[in-house]
């Protein structure tokens, strides 16, 4: 009888034991997933090295945007890819001059007022009541920041420069520059670049996250 007891126990206590197996045999198969690993392992990037980012690169990642989930696909915006060091020099001179004190070039590692990125891409869409296009911008952003962290690259999300940008009657040129259709307004930037610098997870609060039964 005493030998029967320890088996009975270790028997009893197999569905646990497999079950435990199973529940981290499933959080390493979700995070040996290359998206949910992107999704993780993404920062925002302030800092950058000074290579530049292939042209075939940055077409693929607006391509990513473009390939974003958009209320009934009218993908309405409109995107340019911006590499030109003079133009980021332009920007930020504009802004150093039509918001005074608003450029730190003493900053360490400054660049530009893009965050310092070597490249970057601009955004436009309409107004429209539902608020739907803004969405649309939101879910192209991401894909462009997902795809970047899949390829080793850098990214930061930016709607600051551009409010203060629109602001700036120096800047208009280089708002018209972009060249976006009638009725399209410039909404965000999406700085790129190889990163220099690795910027630890800031805390996450999954108490947001709540099921209905």
């Amino acid at each position: 009888m005493k030998k029967i007891i320890p088996f009975i126990v270790f028997a009893v206590s197999l569905p646990a034991f497999f079950a435990c197996c199973g529940k981290h045999d499933k959080q390493a198969s979700q995070m040996s997933n290359p998206v949910i690993e992107s999704i993780y392992a993404r920062r925002s990037v302030r800092q950058y090295t000074d290579q530049k980012v292939p042209r075939e690169i940055l077409q693929t990642l607006a391509e990513c945007g473009v390939n974003a989930p958009n209320a009934m696909n009218k993908q309405q915006w409109e995107v340019r890819i911006i590499d030109n060091e003079d133009y980021f020099n332009a920007l930020t001179d504009a802004m150093e001059q039509g918001m005074p004190g608003s450029v730190n070039r003493s900053e360490p590692g400054f660049r530009n007022v893009l965050r310092n990125a070597t490249a970057a891409i601009a955004i436009a869409c309409p107004d429209d009541e539902s608020g739907m296009s803004l969405i649309n911008v939101g879910l192209f952003c991401e894909n462009v920041c997902l795809a970047a962290q899949s390829l080793g690259l850098g990214s930061v999300v930016m709607a600051g420069p551009v409010w203060r940008l629109h602001s700036i009657p120096e800047a208009k040129t280089l708002i018209d520059r972009l060249g976006f259709s009638e009725g399209y307004k410039l909404r965000i930037f999406v700085g790129l670049g190889y990163p220099a610098e690795a910027p630890e997870a800031k805390p996450r609060d999954l108490d947001k996250i709540r099921f209905i039964d």
